[in-house]
């Protein structure tokens, strides 16, 4: 058995084709005919880069020092993301190669707002990996987990597993949101230690949940982080309400993975017992890096247990 702690990282494994538009998508969409909508785009450049909610989170921990552990699923195309995870030191025991499908790829267009619109190619991700108490127990002892967005009954799985295992665990629904079942949304989110979202992806979650407003979703978690991108983020918790400000980055290339890194980096205050305020001043710090490169894995920092 290996007696070095980890920390789960259940999700998607992706290959991210990134796509600049060098204008607004708001100047193209006309809300009062989005029932018939028709546009195009054309983008400046496009770059395929290793991606997927599960690979960024976990290259983020490992560059904070941690033991992240893959659980997710990939292709026959996998080879080139391997050389990649084994090369920055990250583990391959908790991937399973599907051998009749690509590994999924997203096609991400950003434009000069950091507004996203996304097209994923599900191919692996549509196939459950498989997360039961047999396949965490190989992993003992475990620190904490998170289940970010992936295959649907992977997510679901793993909440009723870490449940019953008694692991404390952090819930990320993020882009599956909307195919999530109210009673399935429910489920992965009650018992989690916090629940992570955007300001977008909080509105889908209370309208799904039928709350009015988000004190009622407030009253199912213990954590509840909403992040608004340029604008920093707000920690809610026991009555509290902890703005948190971004961290400049020294240049602004590409968004994509910023929210990933900052899971990771709140992730690494929450393992080391620091207030949920520390928490989230490291988060913005580690999440304005992927910011300052194209891509969500191909910035490097040295971190100390300073900087927070």
């Amino acid at each position: 058995m290996n007696y070095n702690p980890k920390i789960l990282v259940s999700g998607s494994l992706a290959y991210d084709k990134i796509l600049d538009f060098n204008g607004r998508f708001s100047d193209h969409i006309m809300p009062e005919k989005i029932h018939k909508l028709s546009v195009s785009f054309v983008v400046e450049r496009e770059r395929v880069n290793f991606g997927g909610t599960a690979g960024n989170i976990a290259y983020n921990l490992k560059l904070l020092g941690e033991e992240p552990v893959i659980l997710s699923q990939v292709g026959k195309d996998f080879d080139y993301y391997k050389k990649w995870l084994v090369k920055n030191k990250l583990g391959l025991e908790g991937i399973k190669i599907i051998k009749n499908k690509n590994t999924a790829a997203a096609h991400i267009m950003t434009d000069l707002d950091d507004n996203q619109i996304t097209a994923l190619h599900l191919e692996t991700m549509g196939i459950e990996r498989g997360i039961n108490p047999a396949l965490i127990k190989k992993f003992e002892p475990i620190k904490i987990a998170i289940i970010s967005p992936g295959n649907i009954k992977d997510m679901i799985g793993a909440a009723r597993s870490y449940k019953k295992m008694k692991i404390e665990y952090i819930a990320d629904p993020g882009q599956q949101i909307p195919a999530l079942s109210a009673g399935q949304l429910k489920e992965l989110i009650v018992g989690a230690r916090a629940l992570f979202c955007n300001d977008y992806e909080v509105e889908l979650i209370m309208k799904t949940l039928k709350h009015k407003n988000i004190k009622a979703l407030k009253q199912l978690i213990e954590i509840l982080v909403v992040t608004y991108g340029a604008e920093g983020s707000v920690i809610y918790s026991k009555g509290k309400e902890i703005k948190i400000g971004i961290v400049k980055p020294r240049r602004v290339v590409d968004p994509t993975g910023a929210g990933d890194a900052y899971r990771a980096g709140f992730i690494k205050g929450l393992i080391n017992g620091w207030d949920l305020k520390k928490c989230g001043e490291l988060a913005a710090w580690v999440a304005k890096w992927p910011v300052e490169y194209y891509g969500t894995q191909e910035h490097r920092f040295k971190f100390l247990s300073s900087n927070s």
